[in-house]
């Protein structure tokens, strides 16, 4: 078993801190996408935590969505909940923010804390996996605890 250190190491510290446990695998193959993350945990890709980092176009805020592997983001359907439109940033707005690099993206323990929305599609999982860190590691969570744990507010993404 490879030995959990860097990023991966910090993101499970972040889980303990919201009182969650996560156990990072280190996975020979990439898991940047959610189609190589599926192929990677033998799941589908609907069960694949996409973290995607967006900026309010009014406030220049970051937004975390958490939105399942299967989905895309409509930015008009989510100015609601968010209360204001939103863009895709570059990669650097997104390492700043977060501190991880886009591909490994966890779903808490940024540099920055995020407002956080989690795709509703996620909740009809038992278990789901997310980026621990880097474009190899990855961990498997109930979506509704880790909603929960972390605050996060449920939309429709689609």
């Amino acid at each position: 078993m490879t030995e959990i250190n860097g990023p991966a190491s910090r993101v499970q510290g972040a889980a303990e801190s919201f009182g969650l446990s996560v156990i990072p695998r280190i996975m020979p193959e990439k898991t940047r996408t959610a189609e190589e993350a599926a192929a990677a945990c033998g799941c589908s890709v609907n069960e694949i935590v996409k973290s995607l980092v967006f900026r309010g176009t009014q406030s220049g805020r970051g937004v975390l969505l958490l939105v399942s592997g299967a989905n895309r983001v409509d930015e008009k359907k989510v100015v609601g909940p968010i209360g204001e439109p939103i863009t895709r940033p570059d990669a650097a707005f997104v390492r700043a923010l977060t501190g991880f690099a886009i591909g490994g993206i966890p779903p808490f323990g940024h540099a920055t804390p995020l407002p956080t929305f989690i795709d509703r599609d996620l909740l009809a999982h038992e278990t789901v996996w997310a980026a621990a860190g880097t474009p190899h590691a990855i961990f498997a969570i109930d979506p509704k605890m880790l909603a929960t744990a972390i605050g996060a507010v449920i939309i429709d993404v689609k």
